[in-house]
C-alpha cells in the first residue's frame, strides 16, 4: 500500500503574527475597559445616594452637540487612515486635523460643563457622591481624550514637516483604534450618566 502525497500550496500554509503595535494596542484597550468598568460599576452603585444636593437631575443637561463631534472624529479619522493607506498624504493630513478639530471642540465643551457645575451649581468631587463619581467617571474620559488628542497630535505634526507617508499607514491605523475605543468608551459613559443617572 503506498502513500499518497498531497501537495499544499505555499499560499495556505503561511501565517503571520499579527503585528506587534495591534497586540499592544489590543492589550492597552482590554486593560483601560477593565478601569472604565471599575467606575462605571462604581457610579451605578453610588447612583441616587447623596445625602445633599445637587442631584444630576437637577444639574445635568445632556451634551448632545458634543457628543455628536466626538463620534464623528472617530468616522474623520477612519477617513484619515483610507487615505493615508492609498498614499493621499494631503488627504490624509486634512482629515487628521479634522479629527483633532472634533476632539478639541468636545474637550472644551466638557470644560465648560465643569465651570458651569463648580462655579454655578456649587458641584465639587467634596460635594457629595454624586460629584465625587460623576467628575471621576467623566473625568477619567476627558483624561483619555487629552492623550488622545496629544498623539493625533503628534502624528499631524510629523505629517506637516513630511515624515508621514503611505508606510506609516498601519501605525497611524494602530493609533485610530485608540481613538475609536475613546468614543466608544463615550456611548457607555454618556448612558450611564446621562441617560439612566438622571
Amino acid at each position: 500500500m503506498s502513500a499518497s502525497t498531497v501537495t499544499i500550496p505555499e499560499d495556505a500554509i503561511r501565517w503571520e503574527l499579527p503585528s506587534r503595535g495591534r497586540v499592544a494596542m489590543y492589550g492597552l484597550i482590554s486593560a483601560e475597559s477593565a478601569i472604565f468598568t471599575i467606575f462605571v460599576v462604581a457610579y451605578l452603585f453610588y447612583m441616587g445616594k447623596s445625602l445633599t444636593g445637587p442631584r444630576p437631575e437637577d444639574v445635568l443637561h445632556a451634551p448632545v452637540l458634543l457628543s455628536i463631534c466626538l463620534l464623528s472624529s472617530s468616522l474623520t479619522i477612519q477617513f484619515a487612515v483610507a487615505a493615508l493607506s492609498t498614499g493621499k498624504v494631503r488627504a490624509f493630513s486634512l482629515w487628521w486635523l479634522l479629527t483633532i478639530v472634533l476632539g478639541v471642540v468636545f474637550l472644551g465643551g466638557t470644560a465648560r460643563e465643569w465651570r458651569h457645575l463648580i462655579y454655578g451649581e456649587g458641584l465639587t468631587l467634596q460635594r457629595n457622591l454624586f460629584g465625587t463619581t460623576y467628575y471621576s467617571l467623566v473625568g477619567l474620559h476627558a483624561f483619555h481624550v487629552t492623550v488622545g488628542l496629544l498623539a493625533l497630535s503628534a502624528v499631524s505634526l510629523f505629517t506637516f514637516r513630511g515624515q508621514v507617508s503611505q508606510q506609516h499607514a498601519e501605525r497611524v491605523e494602530v493609533l485610530s483604534m485608540y481613538w475609536h475605543f475613546v468614543d466608544v468608551v463615550w456611548v457607555v459613559v454618556f448612558t450611564v450618566v446621562y441617560v439612566v443617572g438622571r
